[in-house]
C-alpha cells in the first residue's frame, strides 16, 4: 500500500472561497494503485508554505507519494516548480516531460506548464496542474510508473525490464 500526501496550491482554495475539486480528483485516480491518502491540505501559494509541507509530508510522515495540484503555471503567483525544486534531491524530468507530451496532444498551453518530478529521501514527488481535467490528463500517463517509482526509490533490487 502506497501512502499518499495530497497538496493543493490555490490562494482562494485555502480561504473556503472554492471547492478543490482537482484535489478530489487526484484521490479518486489513486485508489486503484492501491494507495491510501495520509493527508490532504489545501494551500495558498506561497513558497516556504509549500516547500514546509512537502517537508513534513516527506520528513515527518514519511510519505511514499506526493501529488500536488496547482501554481505549475506562469502566473505570477504559480510557484510550486520553485518550491518543489528547492526540497528534492532528485529531479525526474522523464516524468514531467511525458506529461506535457501527452497534454500537448490535447492543449498548445501544456508547453508553458513548469511541472515538476523529483525525490526526497524515499519519497515520490509529481506536480500537476491545477484542473480537475488537467489532472485526469497527467496523472493518467504517469500513474502506470508510480508503483515501480516507489518501489525503487526505497531500494528495491528488482529488475526493471523484463525479458
Amino acid at each position: 500500500m502506497i501512502t499518499v500526501g495530497i497538496l493543493t496550491m490555490s490562494d482562494k482554495g485555502s480561504r473556503g472561497e472554492r471547492e478543490d475539486l482537482s484535489g478530489k480528483e487526484i484521490e479518486r485516480m489513486i485508489k486503484d494503485l492501491p494507495a491510501e491518502v495520509m493527508a490532504y491540505e489545501v494551500i495558498p501559494d506561497e513558497t516556504d508554505i509549500i516547500k514546509a509541507k512537502i517537508k513534513e509530508f516527506v520528513d515527518k510522515k514519511k510519505l511514499d507519494l506526493i501529488l500536488t495540484t496547482g501554481g505549475t503555471g506562469v502566473s505570477p503567483r504559480d510557484v510550486t516548480p520553485e518550491a518543489t525544486r528547492a526540497v528534492i534531491e532528485k529531479e525526474l524530468p522523464g516524468m514531467a516531460e511525458v506529461m506535457r507530451a501527452e497534454s500537448l496532444k490535447k492543449t498548445p498551453n501544456a508547453m508553458i506548464s513548469r511541472a515538476v518530478c523529483g525525490i526526497r529521501k524515499q519519497s515520490l514527488i509529481i506536480n500537476l496542474p491545477g484542473s480537475p481535467r488537467a489532472v485526469r490528463e497527467n496523472l493518467s500517463v504517469v500513474l502506470p510508473a508510480i508503483s515501480h517509482a516507489v518501489e525503487k526509490i526505497k531500494g528495491s533490487q528488482e529488475e526493471c525490464g523484463k525479458a
